[in-house]
Formats: C-alpha cells, sequence, structure tokens
C-alpha cells in the first residue's frame, strides 16, 4: 500500500474510512445546527438583541454567537476537517490519472472544508474573515463540482457520479443566487424572510454531494488487499 497522500494505488480499509469524513463531517454539522437552533436562547450581535433564533430567517452563523457559540463554532472546525480527510480519502481510492485536473479536483473540493474551518474560527463579528470563509465553503463549489465532475467521468467506475456532479454546479448557483436575493444584512432582516431557511437549502445541497462521494468511495472494494 502507498504511504502517500496523493495519489494512492490502493484503495486500503483506512483509506476507504477516511473517505468516510466527507459523509460524518456533513452529518455532524446539520446536527448541529438542528439541536442547537431549537436550544439557543438568542444572540447579541453588534449591540442587537436577538430575543429568539428562528431558522427561517436567520443564518446559521447566528448559532456562533451567545450561549451556542462553543458549540456551533466547534462544529464548524471539525466538520470543516472532516471535509478535507474525506476529500483526500476519496481520491486516494481513485487510481491516479491527468494529475493537473486530479490536483486541481482536490483542491477546489477541500476549498468548502477550508470555509467552514475560517466560519467556525471567526464568527459574524469578524465579518471580512467569515464572509471569505462562506464564499470558500458555498460558491468554489460551483467550480469544484464542475472540475471534479468532469475528472470523475473519466474514471472506471465513477463515471455516472461525475455526470450527475456536474449537475451540482449549477444547482450550487441558484441556491447561491436566492441566498443573496433573500438576505437581507440588517437586524430588521435577519428577524423576518427566509435568508436562513434558503441558506440551509443550499449548505444541505453542497453537503449531499460530498456526503454521495465519501459513501461511494467507501463502498468500493479495496484493490490490492
Amino acid at each position: 500500500m502507498t504511504t502517500t497522500l496523493l495519489p494512492g494505488l490502493h484503495a486500503s480499509r483506512s483509506t476507504r474510512r477516511l473517505a468516510l469524513g466527507a459523509v460524518v463531517g456533513p452529518v455532524l454539522f446539520s446536527l448541529a445546527w438542528l439541536v442547537l437552533g431549537t436550544l439557543s436562547p438568542g444572540y447579541t450581535f453588534f449591540g442587537h438583541r436577538f430575543t429568539d433564533y428562528s431558522p427561517i430567517s436567520q443564518p446559521i452563523s447566528g448559532l456562533g454567537l451567545g450561549t451556542t457559540a462553543p458549540y456551533m463554532n466547534t462544529a464548524f472546525v471539525a466538520t470543516g476537517l472532516l471535509l478535507v480527510a474525506g476529500v483526500i480519502g476519496v481520491f486516494r481510492t481513485i487510481p491516479p490519472t491527468r494529475p493537473a485536473l486530479r490536483r486541481w479536483s482536490v483542491a477546489l473540493l477541500a476549498c468548502t472544508g477550508l470555509g467552514q474551518v475560517v466560519c467556525g474560527i471567526f464568527n459574524l463579528e469578524a465579518a471580512m474573515l467569515h464572509s471569505l470563509g462562506f464564499a470558500l465553503a458555498a460558491a468554489t463549489p460551483i467550480a469544484a463540482f464542475t472540475v471534479a465532475g468532469y475528472y470523475l467521468r473519466g474514471v472506471l467506475g465513477w463515471r455516472r457520479f461525475g455526470t450527475r456532479l456536474l449537475l451540482g454546479s449549477p444547482l450550487t448557483l441558484v441556491l447561491l443566487v436566492a441566498f443573496f436575493a433573500t438576505f437581507q444584512p440588517t437586524a430588521d432582516g435577519a428577524e423576518h424572510g427566509i435568508a436562513g431557511l434558503v441558506q440551509r437549502l443550499l449548505v444541505l445541497e453542497v453537503h449531499t454531494w460530498f456526503v454521495a462521494m465519501g459513501w461511494l468511495a467507501y463502498r468500493r472494494d479495496p484493490i490490492g488487499e
């Protein structure tokens, strides 16, 4: 079994388990915002007190403030690290071909995990850095799904998934545009509207592709064992 990070010629059991990071991370994140959203008593943001937390109108990152902050921000970071590990695991299960395209696929897909780590370290009050993290996590997949989908279409056993992954790019773009169309960066905007719901749909859509990718890699029979 090769010990290099990328690429790997053999899909060992440990490599396939590493790919599960792309499954566990999104599940952990979804559970975090679902549970903490019901427990949050509200939070203070730049002097404005939100006395209640609404998953319909308020962003997930609102849970990164107030009493839920330590748990939500930990979930952001843990999910991001698991996603990066999962992406590496997925591509280590795939025989190395077209090295340049392969590297771009890994790098772009890993940006979603890195973006979540940034969002967990810098909460909403660090607006610029938090926005950068959100862009990495939610906007990069528009390019990542195209590049990775094109690459996977040329890999035996991954062609069907690669074709479907190409559809993730326009779908992510539509949901991202819908989020910005409904998002109002004001206290009143955070207490009304549906931006929180749209954001959750966007996050679930992006994470679903990672879950599918990680599970598919995990289910592959080990090579050379």
